[in-house]
């Protein structure tokens, strides 16, 4: 189904906190999302980066919101989970242009 009614919203967080992650956007709405486990790459001598350093390992947190959420579920992730916190997270937004099978909020499947 073409929309233009979502975001997909990416959280790039040290492994262990995209469950952390995924509690926080869950506060402001979402409903779920996927985790992938990755790894960061970087140049030796960027190992640190603002003083803050790399972790090799990492959880890329895929949520797909409707576009109302999406500047408080980012700025939520961003507070809790952003570059100063031990996650160390990057968050960012993409449209979507289409969307199939996601599941309706409880109170639209109230018929």
């Amino acid at each position: 189904m073409t929309t233009n009614n979502h975001e997909v919203i990416f959280a790039i967080v040290n492994a262990g906190y995209a469950e952390d992650a995924m509690s926080v956007a869950r506060e402001e709405g979402a409903r779920g999302g996927t985790i992938i486990n990755g790894r960061g790459v970087a140049r030796e001598d960027e190992a640190t980066f603002f003083g803050i350093t790399i972790h090799a390992d990492k959880e890329l947190l895929m949520i797909v919101v409707e576009k109302e959420i999406r500047d408080k579920v980012l700025h939520a992730l961003y507070k809790q989970m952003g570059m100063n916190q031990k996650s160390q997270g990057i968050v960012f937004a993409l449209p979507v242009s289409d969307v199939a099978g996601l599941a309706k909020a409880p109170e639209e499947n109230k018929n």
